[in-house]
């Protein structure tokens, strides 16, 4: 198949990659897309369309936001949006909700330089005619100058949006009918980095990253999250973290610390209750079914650095590629995989 660069960016659809088992289970992993620019989130629609996201972590960032058409990475909704000066200044993550509703997460915080005025903020997109719905700023007592909101999962049903302070660590809740927002855990070690520094293949990356991965359960009941540089994961009662009658003191008492998992980056649930994350340490992605049952799915060279988890209309999880922890000269493409049952 041909390829095609647009905006500096480079899409390949690929064909199956390998075959691994692990528990009595088959997975199969294909990679499906490349590119040569950084990409980090992936939102799958229910109707298949894919998107990702490229942070503007340096100067050379063409687009912030695109869709996978064929073989080509279309910026969206439009250029004008993609323009740094007029839209998107530095995105983190995307992610499709259950009403097939795209949110853009900004940092506002390009190259890890300082949040700029007037601060992160939410983007509500329709996919139905790819417009927007809503932005959504945030009061500048959710965030701190070196904050860096990082990943973003939805409650459809009471309306509420929960955002990882990666930057700072804390958890960030938004309710979406009246924009009110809360910075909440910010000062709970369940929020902050356990260790300053990860090791894979033998190599040590410095760095210290706070609360990151961020998922809800299924039944909306809990939401769960973890520290980049960190080992375990902790969950919290949504109904708790949404009790505007608790004190932060009050609150921390409901945290649970649920299991040790490795270091992570993104994490997704699907519909049966397994919780989809890297082990980013040993090169693999794993799987979680509360209360202690951990499973590796995908392990292997190719999987440098599993960073954000989406799943298709029938399923099947899909997860970006970062390299984060490898020198720009050590770094290959950057790749989206698909995970099937084989």
């Amino acid at each position: 198949m041909k390829t095609k660069e647009v905006l500096g960016v480079l899409l390949i659809l690929l064909g199956l990659s390998s075959c691994i088992t692990k528990d009595n289970e088959k997975f199969a992993l294909k990679e499906i897309a490349s590119s040569k620019g950084l990409w980090t989130g992936i939102a799958i629609s229910g109707k298949d369309r894919i998107f990702v996201n490229f942070p503007r972590w340096s100067e050379n960032v063409p687009i912030s936001v695109g869709e996978l058409k064929d073989v080509e990475i279309v910026p969206y909704p439009n250029n004008d949006f993609n323009n740094p000066a007029i839209g998107f200044n530095c995105i983190q993550s995307v992610f499709v909700d259950r009403n097939d509703i795209l949110w853009v997460l900004e940092t506002n915080n390009p190259m890890f330089m300082g949040v700029k005025d007037p601060g992160p903020a939410l983007y509500k997109f329709d996919l139905s005619k790819d417009s927007l719905i809503k932005k959504y700023n945030f009061d500048s007592t959710t965030f701190l100058s070196n904050s860096y909101f990082n990943d973003v999962r939805i409650d459809e049903v009471k309306e509420v949006a929960y955002i990882t302070d990666s930057g700072t660590g804390a958890i960030i809740t938004l309710d979406l009918q009246t924009g009110e927002c809360k910075r909440l855990l910010a000062n709970h070690y369940s929020t902050k980095a356990e260790r300053n520094y990860l090791i894979i293949n033998s190599k040590k990356w410095s760095n210290t990253v706070h609360s990151d991965g961020i998922a809800l359960s299924p039944d909306r009941a809990y939401l769960y999250y973890i520290a980049l540089t960190g080992d375990h994961l902790y969950r919290i009662a949504t109904k708790e973290l949404l009790n505007p009658d608790l004190s932060e003191a009050e609150l921390e008492e409901h945290v649970e610390k649920v299991i040790k998992t490795g270091p992570a980056d993104g994490m997704l649930f699907n519909e049966q209750g397994d919780l989809f994350m890297a082990n980013l340490e040993s090169n693999s992605v794993i799987k979680f079914n509360y209360p202690n049952k951990l499973q590796t799915v995908v392990k292997g060279s190719q999987i440098k650095w599993a960073d954000s988890f989406s799943k298709d209309s029938q399923g099947n999880i899909y997860f970006t590629t970062s390299q984060i922890h490898l020198s720009e000269k050590e770094r290959s493409d950057y790749r989206i995989y698909k995970i099937g049952e084989n």
